[in-house]
């Protein structure tokens, strides 16, 4: 969802230079100021704003408060041929799920398939992010992350599973890749905090208040519906699969024992995995076939019967026509990021993106 079209916008490299120039103020490495921001970017270039820029905020806060390490050490380790994990050493969980999505890339360049678990990391922001970096470099990327209990389960009345992302891109020779980013969720919890930035309403049955009665007023929301509607029971299944590969495989921390995302403590690392997977297509077909399969299934799609008043796409169409239109039009900024942006401008001495 994007903030109301008169909304001040900013451009995608004013964005760039103020969330590096902040977050290496308060004494973040190179490299995971890099990761963050490039993680922030791919949420508001394509239209993710619930984990684009607004983010900055928060990742200075638990940065400052000690809660993520603004100086890591993460290191690999194979373990098996196509296998292999990270340790993030308590750093921003972009840098963990970069460097992973690398290695994954790296094992699979040899193995037909790299699997690589990221341990002892934070919040990464936009799964798809990861996928995509792997789709780029032209392998088959899926990326899945656990996050603090905040959706509860069908019929549940209590927060259980983490929003728990699940992504994957493909690479499409002339074409921009087919990209899945979704959460488990039927919305995330930033998205909450974007409605209620925006003074609007939630669609209706993705958020629960405290009794799990379903509610559009996002002040009243305790927990967030799992995917699916009456059948929900699918996304709490699909939440599922992404703990065991998060958080079982790497040996963290299930959603309901992390800290909470929005605190009070922030000093605490929070001890949560992520898991990314590259294919190397042509271990399994070759290229030119695996080529034009994808190009008649893009085909097959843009040409499939749609309803009246509707319109068909593949995963990444939207995000890929508002990336398209953020570069020529800028980022738009909700007030409350706003706000948040001329208090750090004002607190870390980094001139604003916009003027005051």
């Amino acid at each position: 969802m994007s903030a109301h079209p008169q909304a001040l916008r900013i451009s995608l490299a004013e964005l760039d230079r103020f969330a590096r120039e902040v977050l290496v103020a308060i004494g973040v490495d190179a490299r995971s100021a890099d990761a963050a921001t490039s993680a922030m970017l791919h949420g508001s270039r394509l239209g993710i704003d619930s984990h684009g820029i607004r983010l900055l905020d928060h990742y200075v806060w638990v940065f400052e408060g000690g809660r993520v390490n603004k100086t890591p050490a993460p290191g690999f380790a194979r373990t098996f041929p196509g296998f292999g994990y990270v340790d993030a050493d308590d750093g921003h969980g972009a840098l963990g799920a970069y460097l992973a999505a690398d290695h994954a890339v790296e094992l699979a360049e040899h193995a037909g398939i790299g699997a690589v678990s990221v341990r002892n990391s934070s919040h990464f922001g936009p799964a798809g992010a990861y996928a995509l970096a792997m789709a780029q470099k032209g392998y088959m990327g899926l990326a899945f992350c656990n996050s603090d209990s905040f959706v509860r389960l069908h019929d549940g009345a209590e927060r259980f599973h983490g929003t728990n992302p699940i992504a994957m891109a493909v690479p499409v020779p002339g074409r921009d890749p087919w990209l899945l980013d979704m959460a488990t969720s039927a919305i995330p919890y930033n998205r909450v905090k974007l409605y209620r930035s925006l003074g609007q309403d939630l669609p209706a049955a993705t958020a629960s208040d405290r009794e799990g009665r379903d509610t559009r007023d996002a002040d009243d929301v305790e927990m967030l519906a799992p995917l699916g509607g009456e059948f929900g029971f699918k996304g709490a299944g699909l939440a599922g699969l992404v703990e065991i590969f998060s958080a079982v495989l790497s040996g963290m921390k299930l959603s309901h024992e992390i800290i909470p995302m929005s605190g009070p403590e922030r000093a605490t690392p929070r001890k949560m995995g992520a898991f990314v997977v590259a294919i190397r297509v042509d271990a399994v077909t070759d290229k030119a076939g695996f080529s034009d399969g994808m190009e008649r299934y893009f085909e097959a799609v843009r040409g499939s019967a749609v309803r009246k008043g509707g319109k068909v796409m593949m995963p990444g169409d939207r995000e890929w026509a508002v990336a398209a239109e953020r570069e020529r039009s800028g980022v738009p900024l909700d007030p409350e990021t706003r706000q948040a942006f001329e208090r750090l401008s004002r607190t870390y001495g980094v001139k604003l993106p916009f003027a005051p």
